[in-house]
């Protein structure tokens, strides 16, 4: 599967530093520190009802990492999946009437054509599930055999006691856990299952639903989480620097995630940070597919609304924080946008070393793009009231809110 077209990100003077970021799984700031190509997964759509501004938020925040790393002059190795077959998708399918494969295409088509538009940098590898099959069956028949997976009429689940680690990135109690397992996708009232919380890692053929040839586990599909490990371990390996979503994948996606990744490897832990974005509401309620509650990237594009202003008005609130969108957020950075491109329209103004810093200040301390907002502000607001003699600097501001904030002025 191919990912989309990345944009151009400019080189800046001097060099960033190393990006401070808040890990879930210790419940603090974490400095990362990569070797000379970082290491990044992000866990990718369910292939319908996109793109709406959660994605858009999730991703944006993401795009910041690889944007602080690529100005420490470290490339950077960025996988991202697409769940492109899933019980939501297949649900999907059947009340619209249409056929699911052509949904999950449609939908991760436009998905691509919206983050172009925002200038999200693209995946060096974009994987669905259905072409990571083959590698995912080997990994559940290698659980299955280490005995830390077991079958149960046809399907075959994982053992999370298998991994003495099990629980450490969500750090939540079993009663929590339990809840949010019925939640999001998981059967934790099932009978049969050794824990309630075991993940299924392999689904038996149901009638009327696609499957695949599973080898010594009979046709059917995958687990949700498998497919993440199977597409990471495949490309990153173990110990990779970022593992990145919204703060719903927690648990149990990553959760699930890193124990197998750690049962199947012996090592630990399966990435050096857990990284959760915010949930973005509408109407005082988490935006949802399953409430229909969606702002969409592309509506707001064909309404004529510029794709930087979007990302602006992303860019506004911190990445960690849950935060509501509406009218008055996008009027802002409208605003904000209209304000910043006149001053650096000017020939000259004021100097933009210390702003450059600023940005990377505020991003390298738990990607603070508030603030790095606040900082570029300032500068604009001075060049409109006083303006400057720096021929080079809104050059200078332009090249770098482009490189660090994806923003083109």
């Amino acid at each position: 599967m191919y990912a989309w077209p990345a944009s151009e990100v400019p080189v800046l003077p001097g060099k960033g530093r190393d990006l401070r970021i808040h890990d879930t799984a210790t419940d603090g700031l974490v400095t990362l520190e990569p070797g000379p190509v970082a290491r990044i997964y992000v866990c990718g759509i369910t292939p319908y009802d996109a793109t709406h501004m959660g994605h858009a938020a999730t991703y944006n925040a993401f795009d910041l990492v690889q944007r602080v790393w690529l100005d420490t002059k470290r490339q950077v190795h960025y996988v991202q999946n697409v769940t492109d077959v899933d019980d939501p998708l297949l649900e999907r399918a059947i009340r619209d009437g249409v056929d699911w494969t052509g949904l999950a295409e449609r939908e991760t088509a436009l998905f691509r054509e919206d983050m172009t538009a925002l200038r999200m940098l693209p995946p060096q590898h974009y994987i669905g599930a259905v072409e990571a099959i083959p590698g995912i069956v080997p990994l559940v028949e290698r659980l299955r055999d280490m005995g830390a997976a077991y079958e149960l009429e046809g399907d075959v689940y994982f053992s999370v006691e298998s991994d003495p680690h099990f629980g450490q990135v969500s750090r939540l109690d079993a009663a929590a856990m339990r809840l949010l397992s019925a939640e999001r996708g998981g059967d934790p009232d099932r009978p049969g299952k050794k824990n309630p919380l075991d993940p299924m890692l392999w689904m038996a053929a149901r009638e009327g639903e696609p499957s695949w040839d599973g080898g010594s586990l009979g046709r059917g599909r995958p687990g949700w989480h498998i497919e993440c490990v199977a597409i990471a371990l495949d490309h990153l390996g173990m110990g990779f620097d970022v593992q990145g979503g919204g703060s719903d994948l927690a648990f149990p996606h990553h959760e699930m995630g890193a124990s197998h990744a750690q049962v199947l490897t012996g090592e630990f832990p399966m990435a050096k940070a857990y990284v959760h974005a915010g949930m973005v509401a509408l109407d005082g309620e988490k935006m949802s597919k399953s409430k229909g509650n969606l702002v969409f990237v592309s509506k707001l594009r064909r309404d004529g609304v510029d794709p930087a202003a979007i990302r602006l008005a992303l860019l506004a609130h911190h990445y960690r924080a849950d935060w509501e969108w509406t009218d008055q957020v996008l009027s802002d950075a409208v605003e904000r946008l209209g304000r910043w491109r006149a001053a650096v329209s000017r020939p000259d103004g004021p100097s933009a070393a210390a702003l450059v810093e600023e940005i990377r200040e505020a991003l390298t301390n738990d990607l603070d793009a508030p603030s790095a907002l606040l900082a570029v502000d300032r500068w604009a607001a001075l060049q409109t009231e006083q303006g400057g003699t720096d021929e080079g600097a809104p050059g200078v501001v332009s090249r770098a809110v482009d490189a660090l904030l994806g923003v083109a002025l």
